[in-house]
């Protein structure tokens, strides 16, 4: 309850041009921050390069108009880590996308390495002549680290997210990231980024879904997967996904895609309890999906109604998560953006 509180009061201070709230004193935020250069220097010691040029249209003998998809934020919405497109998260969403779709998807990444959530303005610039139909965004770990307010922060992508919508599109937001699962963070300032994460999680969930939007939980770039086999998941700066890490989250983010735009059937009166939690009002849904990785939050009615006595109503949902199909991969074709 005070996570969703607190998240709740950051959106609130966002919408009014506050400065908002941390949960962190500046002597531990300080900590942080000086733990996180650290890591900084453990990562950039591993040569990673730049990510790969995932531009393009994916899905290409397939007929019908091309569904235009655009991806912005920072290094993980651009690739970093690993060294072919199709291994990246942009390119095997567009490819899923393609095949759920049976038409061709045309990709236009404008996320760039380090870009915290004010750089989202610029991004939605440029990508806003290509006349998305849909957008992922990933951002929020470049905050924390650089000490940004999550109102800040939060303001940043509310303004974001209006602007795609406004445009038609439909958004999708991966929330920030768990910072605690990184391995370069020691102990015992982990639980720290953690929670510093998990709060600007909550709270672009509120903001995006009030926009029309909707979210899928990073978590610690999903969870248990992650934490088991970290080795696996990770590149090799422990930082940012493997290749294997970036399928798993495309697989948890495709299915909210293909359900935004209308190919997959939305799901609003939830029982199972491997597929929703029912509704919620919204910044209880929030603080609750910041806690468990891979969920989706959208909002919905209650009697007709999208408000209740405590604001918005919203589902989180889990949906079961839709690999990429691989004989698609085949059909990339790259650079023509």
């Amino acid at each position: 309850m005070i996570r969703a509180l607190t998240a709740r009061r950051i959106a609130t201070a966002a919408a009014l041009g506050g400065g908002g709230l941390t949960v962190l004193g500046g002597l531990s935020f300080g900590l942080l921050v000086a733990e996180a250069k650290m890591a900084r220097k453990i990562i950039r010691a591993t040569p990673n390069g730049s990510p790969p040029v995932t531009d393009g249209l994916y899905g290409a003998s397939s007929p019908g108009e091309p569904i235009s998809f655009v991806m912005l934020g920072d290094s993980i919405a651009a690739g970093l880590g690993v060294e072919t497109a199709d291994e990246t998260a942009a390119a095997l969403l567009a490819t899923g996308l393609a095949s759920i779709a049976g038409r061709p998807v045309h990709l236009t990444n404008a996320a760039v390495s380090g870009s915290p959530s004010s750089a989202l303005d610029e991004q939605v610039t440029l990508v806003l002549g290509v006349r998305p139909d849909i957008a992922v965004i990933m951002v929020g770990a470049n905050d924390v680290t650089s000490r940004v307010s999550p109102a800040e922060a939060v303001r940043h992508l509310d303004g974001a997210v209006r602007r795609l919508r406004m445009s038609g599109c439909e958004v999708i937001v991966c929330t920030c990231p768990d910072l605690g699962s990184v391995k370069p963070v020691m102990q015992p300032l982990r639980w720290i980024a953690q929670r510093a994460s998990r709060q600007l999680a909550a709270a672009q969930t509120i903001v995006v879904v009030e926009r029309g939007g909707r979210t899928v939980s990073m978590g610690d770039l999903l969870g248990a997967e992650f934490a088991a086999r970290p080795s696996e998941m990770f590149s090799a700066d422990r930082y940012h996904p493997s290749a294997r890490g970036y399928a798993s989250a495309a697989a948890a983010v495709l299915p909210s895609m293909a359900a935004a735009l209308g190919l997959e059937p939305d799901l609003e009166d939830v029982e199972d309890p491997q597929r929703g939690k029912g509704v919620l009002p919204i910044y209880l849904a929030a603080a609750e999906a910041a806690e468990e990785p891979g969920t989706e939050v959208a909002g919905t009615r209650v009697a007709g109604r999208e408000r209740g006595p405590r604001g918005r109503w919203a589902t989180l949902l889990r949906r079961r998560g839709l690999e990429p199909d691989d004989s698609a991969a085949a059909e990339v074709t790259p650079g023509m953006a």
